[in-house]
């Protein structure tokens, strides 16, 4: 099965940077994710559209600010630093073979004449009791 992203409006948005929603997401008034519940819905020219991340989903989610409620957008993520080079040293015959590992042969287990299942190492048949040598 291949696992293919959907074509929605939301996934070209930058994560944490607000952008104007009625260049987005045009269309009837939509409410503040700041302001309480009573005040009334926005005209979409005075919202901001913000992408958040999300834990679980990895397009994460989007919410309107009005512009008393927008948040500051997020400072550019740092480069990650060049990985230090470590030095050579010099390694003595022993360190450099690679370490013997034992080999354990798997010995053969006694099977039950009558159930023909693998008999366990106490020797006695799980499925019919009977003791095997």
């Amino acid at each position: 099965m291949r696992v293919a992203s959907s074509a929605d409006w939301r996934d070209a948005l930058p994560f944490e940077t607000p952008v104007p929603a009625a260049d987005v997401a045009p269309g009837d008034p939509a409410r503040c994710s700041g302001c309480p519940a009573d005040v009334a819905a926005w005209e979409r020219d005075a919202l901001f559209a913000v992408k958040h991340r999300h834990p679980n989903h990895h397009s994460g989610f989007v919410r309107f600010y009005c512009a008393a409620h927008v948040p500051a957008a997020a400072p550019p993520a740092p480069a990650a630093p060049a990985p230090a080079r470590r030095a050579r040293t010099e390694r003595s015959p022993r360190e450099r073979a690679a370490p013997q590992r034992r080999v354990v042969e798997d010995k053969p287990r006694p099977v039950c004449p009558d159930c023909f299942i693998e008999v366990s190492a106490t020797g006695v048949c799980g499925m019919c009791g009977e003791r095997i040598a």
